[in-house]
């Protein structure tokens, strides 16, 4: 188990940062295509190509490599910029919301990174837990204040916000996600995207819409 006081990535400099850059990319392959038990540091390193000396320079092992490339999925999907405008009608907002977050959940390679996330997080629950904290949970929250504020101008009526935002995200995801992550499917297209989205925002309103 990943000892509880996470040290902070350091800062590099350019030279350190693109060789920083070239382990992370060989060992992301390794991992996407091994699994965290299956990846070893000498097969991270012949696909980064570095000696493991060097890869040792920058990664102690690879729970501490497996955690930045979590971090790094995590600072990015933290960028995307999701409109929830309260000023913005309801309907658009779940639709345009409702396309963007399934795109990002299904896209090509971003299905790896989940499956090895879930695949260790028994093993190693504080990279799981930091994971969806900071990913999950922060857009379930910023959804959930949205909703609140649109009920506040009476076009939802809603005891619990988190939980409303949660069954959106999760409806959104119905006969999407999980074919995709259990590769059952390949990424959806975006016109199958948008009919399962468009449902979604249907069935929601009915239950909490109020005109």
């Amino acid at each position: 188990m990943v000892a509880e006081n996470h040290q902070p990535l350091r800062l590099v400099g350019e030279t350190d940062s693109s060789k920083r850059r070239q382990i992370l990319d060989g060992a992301r392959k390794v991992f996407m295509d091994l699994g965290f038990d299956g990846a070893s540091m000498g097969e991270i390193a012949r696909a980064a190509g570095v000696s493991k000396g060097t890869l040792y320079v920058y990664f102690a092992d690879k729970s501490r490599l497996f955690e930045a490339i979590v971090e790094e999925e995590k600072l990015e999907q933290g960028k995307l910029a999701f409109n929830f405008d309260p000023e913005r009608d309801v309907t658009t907002t779940l639709m345009e919301f409702g396309d963007a977050y399934i795109q990002v959940l299904c896209r090509p390679g971003g299905g790896s990174a989940i499956r090895t996330v879930m695949a260790i997080a028994e093993r190693m629950p504080d990279v799981g837990k930091r994971f969806y904290d900071n990913v999950i949970a922060v857009t379930i929250g910023r959804l959930a204040d949205y909703l609140e504020a649109r009920a506040a101008l009476g076009d939802v009526a809603i005891d619990d916000f988190h939980l409303a935002s949660a069954q959106f995200m999760q409806m959104c995801q119905a006969t999407l996600f999980q074919p995709f992550i259990f590769q059952a499917a390949p990424t959806p297209s975006a016109e199958r995207i948008e009919e399962v989205v468009a449902s979604a925002t249907r069935m929601f309103l009915a239950a909490y819409g109020t005109k």
